[in-house]
């Protein structure tokens, strides 16, 4: 089955990151990735004078262009490389940056969780290095916006110069402007015209009145932040506005595994935490979200803004388990310092009565072992039988 497309011309092929530069042999001036058998990885641009160099052999570009994508090529010393054209991921983490950029599995979470589609208006707050505005312009597509916003000229300098090397030029969809949302998002917008929003700033929470005055009913809204604290002050900050839906966060975690032979385990290293995701929805205009039952209860909430422990979901600790662990902390201090588990003056087990004197003759040295419920052993008298006495249990024998 064929359909009207299939039957036009390719006018794709004209369009910025279309087929026409992800098809056919490979071409001087575009980016070529090769990989050694060892693994290593080594992006170049092809040239017709360029001369590639390394430990496993060298070789002149030429011997690479007009070669169809996936070719091997062995070197003069014998080793052999793959060459292929970069994804969109390896192009991220070997593009040059300026600020840090948004990780290829935290940007495919933000196209998909954020439902970034083809035709939508999207607003990009904070470009850096132009990462995340590549993935937003991808999904997009021709038809789509995406009005990027950035303080720092430098940094929007560095993101037009990746974005514009990884598309072949201009992207029309793509509008980069210099300066604070705040500012800039009232004269570039109509009120309630953008379908999803992301921030990927220090503090978005400064953001949300705009955000809730550009965004349609049910539009989407994206955070992307570094640590607890800004997640925190995020998720509550949204909940103050009563524009948004109930606010939903994540992290993901990426752990590759090695794959040789019978030695299928997961590798010693993995992209770990890189920075929190939240999602939230505009809510039509006059109305407030429905009110749900969290712990702790709303009244925990203190009306000054300070937080407590119970607003971090930390345990209360009672008062009781306090001044038991303060007894046991202070009888641990009595134990290292005598290095003894029983106090003077007491027993150290059984049900006996503390040793006393006797009234009835000389004090029994401290040495003289006890015996029965306790009393000490007096002396015998020189012409007396020697008795033995059973030890009690718990009291040491002779």
């Amino acid at each position: 089955m064929t359909s009207p497309a299939d039957d036009a011309p390719d006018a794709a092929t004209d369009l910025p990151g279309g087929p026409a530069r992800r098809r056919g042999p490979l071409r001087a001036g575009e980016r070529v990735q090769l990989t050694d058998t060892k693994g290593r990885l080594h992006t170049i641009l092809l040239t017709t004078d360029g001369y590639f160099q390394s430990q496993r052999g060298s070789f002149r570009h030429t011997e690479l262009i007009g070669k169809p994508e996936g070719t091997v090529l062995t070197t003069a010393t014998g080793h052999q490389l793959l060459a292929l054209r970069p994804l969109l991921s390896d192009y991220v983490l070997s593009m040059p940056r300026g600020a840090a950029v948004v990780y290829p599995k935290d940007a495919g979470q933000i196209v998909q969780m954020g439902d970034i589609y083809p035709g939508a208006r999207v607003v990009e707050a904070g470009v850096g290095s132009g990462a995340l505005s590549m993935s937003l312009l991808s999904a997009i597509g021709e038809r789509g916006r995406l009005l990027s916003v950035e303080r720092r000229e430098d940094f929007a300098e560095i993101a037009v110069g990746n974005v514009e090397s990884w598309f072949g030029g201009t992207h029309p969809a793509w509008d980069v402007r210099v300066g604070d949302l705040a500012d800039v998002l009232p004269g570039a917008v109509e009120p309630g015209t953008v379908d999803r929003m992301v921030l990927d700033m220090l503090a978005p929470w400064e953001n949300l009145e705009v955000a809730a005055d550009a965004l349609v009913p049910g539009g989407v809204l994206v955070a992307y932040v570094a640590t607890a604290t800004q997640l925190s002050r995020f998720a509550e900050d949204v909940r103050a506005t009563e524009c948004f839906t109930e606010p939903h966060a994540w992290e993901s975690m990426v752990r590759t595994w090695h794959l040789e032979g019978l030695s299928v385990r997961p590798d010693h290293r993995m992209i770990a935490h890189t920075g929190f995701l939240v999602t939230t929805r505009r809510l039509a205009p006059g109305n407030t979200p429905p009110q749900r039952t969290r712990r702790p209860a709303k009244g925990a909430y203190p009306a000054d803004g300070d937080w407590s422990p119970e607003d971090v979901g930390e345990r209360v600790i009672s008062d009781k388990k306090v001044r038991r662990v303060r007894r046991d902390i202070a009888r641990r201090a009595e134990i290292e310092e005598s290095g003894m588990a029983s106090r003077p003056g007491s027993r150290p087990s059984g049900t006996g009565a503390p040793v006393t004197p006797s009234s009835s003759g000389p004090s029994a040295p401290p040495d003289v072992p006890t015996g029965g419920a306790g009393a000490p052993v007096a002396p015998s008298p020189a012409n007396a039988p020697t008795a033995v006495t059973p030890a009690s249990p718990d009291v040491a024998g002779p």
